[in-house]
């Protein structure tokens, strides 16, 4: 009997595999689920969401989650706050936990320790200070300086090749700073 079922689970992985939907997720990294049955699939075929370092193009991957859920759970996330449980990001929402209970078998809750030798201090381009920027190894006080004025006269940094573009920095510098740093 058990190799009869060891044979089924194994079919049932293959199929699962030949599905479009498995195409779809390998090979577009941005491509949404469109409903739960979707979800289900991506789950059994290994898809997680990382909800401790999602990006609001991640959670909007999901089926149910608005544009503003999203940039909530980024805020907080980005802020400091570990989810640490389906409950924490329906609390941080504002929805009953029954509602995100479809979706828990592709959320993924990891912890990380930002005060970790092994986990790089990150700054916020939009937000941080120019001492925390001068914790940048890197950064000096000029350059620290120079960010928060940049960012002060010509709005928000997009990404880091705006901000490599607004800054004039090399390509090496870039390469070593976007470690530390995130829009």
């Amino acid at each position: 009997m058990a190799n009869i079922s060891s044979v089924l689970k194994r079919w049932q992985l293959v199929k699962a595999q030949l599905h479009p939907l498995a195409e779809r997720l390998m090979n577009d990294p941005g491509y949404r689920l469109r409903s739960l049955q979707d979800v289900q699939l991506a789950a059994n075929l290994g898809f997680t969401l990382d909800v401790n370092q999602a990006t609001v193009d991640d959670w909007l991957r999901l089926p149910g989650i608005s544009i503003r859920q999203a940039q909530v759970l980024t805020r907080l996330r980005q802020s400091g706050v570990q989810f640490h449980a389906l409950e924490d990001i329906a609390a941080a929402i504002n929805i009953p936990p029954s509602q995100l209970q479809p979706l828990a078998k592709v959320l993924s809750f990891r912890y990380y320790d930002d005060h970790s030798p092994l986990q790089p201090f990150r700054v916020h381009l939009n937000q941080g200070t120019a001492a925390q920027f001068c914790q940048v190894p890197g950064i000096g006080p000029t350059l620290a300086q120079t960010i928060v004025t940049e960012r002060h006269h010509r709005g928000r940094f997009r990404d880091m090749a705006d901000f490599q573009r607004r800054l004039g920095l090399a390509a090496d510098s870039v390469a070593s700073l976007m470690h530390y740093l995130h829009c």
